[in-house]
């Protein structure tokens, strides 16, 4: 009962305070242009990011120039930029698409293929310009025709090899730790794995080497100097074969690993049957019988159509619904979200840009947000949409007219509902109030000449949705 007195005290705190400054900020949404309000939403503080994806997070920028620096730690990486029809026109060879163009293979994988295969691939060192950006674009939305499909049925899979380096790995975390740190986020809880990495030859790493890894990085001086705090959730590919082996391994490891690991997740696609929530019931309630201490976040009611899976979630013992976009079919779940302790991530341009909404006049986040359903904005894969999480707050501000109070509400859940420990949280909430308080003060007396020195910075969603084009 004391860590929920300690939370509501930190919760009326900057509530209280919000609700003199919303005349304020109303009177500044009706006159400031564009570039005015991100500018004030870059530099307004934020609490956490709880639905990220981390390999879906990095820029492809990011990609490239890491994995360029991984040839320090042995690691020479190949992508493919043409086709010799060496398979003779198959669709598939070894479980992977043969005609995917920028597919990428680690030296030790790259000699194993064939004299004809090799000659398809570059070293990245070697790309072109052109092959360069094309490269690039490959890991990310850019044109209006790509969406769904795109996404789930080629990033990951060109990712290859990117992904089984834990150095590459823990510096991305680092770039994504220092980029929020720098729109003012507090937390981060995302999702990584120990499993799958190599060295460059080939050989895999063990689970403990990489988790010390990780632990020794964010020890780091310039991990510090972010101020952020940061934990892990594993995240489970729902609809694989063998889902409940994988689900039972990662809940002992996050039971034994709480120094990082907070939670599990279950990802992967939700219009895939073969992983629909009750399949898993039976195995978490065997769970739940050996360990504590392991919360889940999980995907659920990201599908067009209408069905029950949110409140089948729920029943498996989720705390937090990713996406939640079909909740809105769902009035008696709906109903038992209403204030309750039960929080949907809400993920606004990943819904878009994989077309679960055409436009944001489908989207439920303001109907939820204003029955009394805890939401928190994320940004899920930005890396792949280009985009940042002042992107989601400006899309919410200027889509659904948030007030201030519910900007102030919005970013105090994603700490709240967070699965960091109680000591933590009221640190991080104690923060963040300090922190909207002295922002709310400031603009006050000056405005945005306030926050000149904060120079924003945006990416290629925000110059083709906003027309906000910088870097």
């Amino acid at each position: 009962m004391k860590k929920y007195i300690l939370l509501a005290l930190f919760l009326i705190q900057p509530l209280a305070h919000a609700a003199s400054f919303d005349d304020q900020f109303e009177a500044f949404k009706k006159q400031a242009s564009p570039e005015e309000l991100y500018h004030f939403l870059y530099a307004m503080p934020k609490g956490g990011d709880l639905h990220n994806h981390l390999s879906g997070s990095n820029l492809s920028d990011w990609w490239y120039d890491l994995a360029i620096k991984e040839e320090k730690n042995g690691y020479i990486y190949y992508t493919k930029v043409k086709i010799n029809n060496c398979k003779y026109g198959s669709n598939e060879y070894g479980g992977k698409p043969y005609l995917m163009m920028f597919v990428n293979l680690q030296e030790s994988e790259f000699e194993k293929l064939d004299d004809c295969e090799k000659a398809e691939y570059k070293r990245l060192q070697d790309l072109t310009d052109i092959e360069k950006q094309a490269w690039k674009n490959s890991i990310r939305l850019d044109k209006p025709s790509e969406g769904r499909q795109e996404f789930f049925g080629t990033h990951w899979t060109r990712l290859g090899d990117l992904n089984a380096n834990p150095y590459l790995t823990v510096n991305m975390l680092v770039k994504n730790m220092q980029a929020f740190s720098q729109e003012g986020l507090l937390y981060l809880e995302t999702q990584t794995g120990v499993k799958g990495f190599k060295h460059p030859d080939g050989s895999p790493f063990d689970t403990e080497e990489v988790y010390n890894l990780y632990q020794k990085r964010l020890a780091d001086k310039d991990v510090l100097a972010t101020g952020m705090s940061v934990r892990f959730q594993y995240s489970l590919l729902r609809f694989l074969p063998d889902a409940e082996e994988q689900l039972k391994w990662m809940y002992g490891y996050v039971a034994s690993h709480p120094d990082l690991y907070v939670a599990v997740n279950m990802v992967g696609r939700e219009d895939n049957d073969k992983g629909y929530p009750l399949r898993f019931l039976s195995t978490l309630r065997e769970l739940r019988h050996k360990y504590h201490g392991v919360m889940l976040s999980i995907h659920a009611g990201e599908v067009d159509e209408p069905n029950e899976h949110i409140r089948d979630t729920l029943l498996l013992g989720a705390e937090r619904i990713g996406h939640g976009v079909n909740l809105i079919t769902d009035p008696d779940t709906m109903l038992l979200m209403r204030y309750s302790h039960y929080m949907v991530e809400i993920n606004l341009i990943s819904n878009l840009l994989l077309e679960y909404v055409s436009d944001y006049s489908q989207h439920p986040f303001p109907e939820y947000l204003r029955v009394g359903i805890p939401v928190a904005l994320s940004t899920d894969d930005r890396g792949m949409w280009d985009s940042n999480m002042t992107d989601e707050y400006y899309m919410a501000v200027t889509q659904f007219n948030l007030s201030w109070s519910e900007l102030v509400k919005t970013g105090l859940n994603s700490l709240e509902y967070s699965f960091i420990d109680d000591t933590d949280k009221a640190a991080l909430m104690k923060k963040y109030s300090e922190r909207m308080k002295d922002f709310e003060n400031l603009f006050s007396r000056k405005g945005l000449t306030g926050f000149k020195n904060i120079k924003p910075v945006s990416y290629s969603f925000a110059c083709k949705y906003y027309k906000i084009c910088r870097q």
